[in-house]
């Protein structure tokens, strides 16, 4: 059983964290609680360079239990399944959880952490483009919409990090009932994705390459939480 000893990570740490010569001196490996490819690419572009080795559930040949992710918000379903991982393995272990929240949608549809989960249904990508393709032309063909995510570390019994902040938090952008032609396989709501301020899809800017500001928040939880 775990020893709940909790490190709650707060937006000033995470803000001060320094970035230069940060590089563990002996190789790290970290479980990524996931098995989406584009989520594990994601996580190890923002680890760059700091010897950090992410690998993800589909490299492990253990067997797994199934999770019941019933937190009420990004970082409650980011610890469970940080600890369930841990639990099951013993290596080290980081999970994250985000939730959708739409301005205009009342609180019946909101989907927050149940982005995939529909009316008890998981949605595969393009069932998730049609979806909120489909919602955005109830508000008009398009809808303010904007990421929160949560982040959970299990490096051992007794030491547990969680951050929930807005600088891992994403930007608010559009929605569109009009899906771009483009795809990112894990991210499919990329293709309805539209810069607040531009109008342009972010498949059309150079944004969507560069997501620096997410990329430096969830960099500096790492820094924080890791010996350097």
């Amino acid at each position: 059983m775990l020893c709940d000893i909790e490190y709650k990570i707060n937006d000033s740490d995470i803000k001060a964290a320094p970035d230069s010569f940060c590089v563990l001196k002996t190789p790290l490996t970290l479980l990524f609680g996931t098995s989406n490819t584009g989520k594990l690419n994601a996580m190890r572009r923002h680890l760059t360079g700091l010897n950090v080795n992410i690998i993800g559930l589909n490299d492990i040949d253990i067997k797994l239990p199934d999770i019941d992710e019933s937190g009420n918000n990004p970082l409650e379903n980011a610890k469970i399944k940080a600890q369930a991982y841990y639990m099951a393995t013993g290596i080290p272990v980081f999970s994250c959880d985000s939730g959708l929240y739409i301005k205009e949608a009342p609180d019946e549809l909101q989907p927050g952490v149940h982005v995939r989960n529909i009316g008890g249904r998981y949605l595969e990508d393009e069932e998730m483009i049609e979806y909120y393709g489909k919602l955005a032309e109830g508000f008009g063909g398009q809808m303010t919409v904007r990421y929160k995510n949560g982040i959970c570390l299990v490096r051992s019994e007794t030491e547990i990090y969680e951050y929930m902040g807005d600088d891992i938090a994403g930007e608010e952008f559009i929605i569109t009932s009009k899906p771009h032609p483009c795809r990112t396989k894990g991210f499919p709501l990329d293709s309805l994705s539209v810069h607040i301020n531009t109008g342009k899809y972010y498949f059309d800017m150079d944004e969507l390459k560069d997501r620096s500001s997410m990329d430096a928040g969830f960099r500096n939880f790492f820094i924080r939480t890791l010996e350097f």
